[in-house]
């Protein structure tokens, strides 16, 4: 597989829309409102995300955009801010990792804050990204990982058809210091063109994947 010889010159999008979200890279107006979600949401990140005790002024929730806004610049990682369309409101972030842009491997994160929690934000968002990585991306591999845990995280790959790969036990140190067993989940092309009754989930979460998800694209 050829190498991408300038992943700066890669084409990215300015937003991706859903029916009820935006998705865009982080602007530096956007700190406050940043600041904000991750005020209100420590308790609830801190088992699973190492940025719980981070984002202490809207200085520091600044400082991490123009980091990001770097990154996402060179392609080195694709951070991505999730709005509520109608509403404006912050709801959380995700992004593309790309793990190996030569053989087209991305991991896909994502948390949302507390008080958005319930109303299938976060699926409806992955799956906006999951089909903008096959699509626009070539992805050869789509991975998402979570401590086994996280029940709500790990309910989202699973609701939109992944496969779950692996299970690490001892895989690493969750941010409390114990360890974690990672549970792995991941997509590739020649899973999309699955007929619906051979996909992963009970028969109402099959009936609810997206088209995109079950044909070729």
């Amino acid at each position: 597989m050829n190498a991408t010889p300038y992943l700066t010159l890669i084409p990215l999008f300015e937003e991706l829309q859903s029916e009820r979200l935006i998705m865009r890279p982080y602007r530096e107006s956007d700190a406050q409102a940043l600041f904000e979600a991750v005020a209100e949401s420590r308790d609830h990140i801190r088992p699973w995300l190492p940025f719980a005790d981070t984002h202490q002024t809207v200085e520091e929730s600044r400082d991490w955009i123009i980091h990001e806004q770097a990154n996402w610049l060179t392609r080195e990682d694709l951070i991505l801010s999730i709005w509520e369309r109608a509403t404006n409101r912050f709801l959380g972030g995700t992004g593309i990792h790309p793990k190996n842009w030569e053989h087209r491997y991305f991991e896909i994160g994502y948390w949302l804050r507390v008080s958005a929690q319930g109303h299938g934000y976060m699926t409806e968002a992955v799956q906006l990204l999951t089909h903008y990585a096959f699509s626009s991306l070539a992805a050869n591999r789509v991975e998402i990982r979570c401590d086994e845990r996280n029940v709500r995280s790990a309910a989202i790959p699973r609701r939109l058809g992944f496969i779950q790969e692996a299970r690490m036990r001892n895989h690493m140190a969750a941010p409390d210091g114990t360890l974690r067993t990672t549970l792995v989940f991941a997509l590739i092309p020649s899973d999309l063109c699955r007929p619906l009754n051979e996909m992963p989930g009970d028969e109402k979460q099959r009936k609810t994947l997206p088209d995109h998800f079950v044909h070729r694209l």
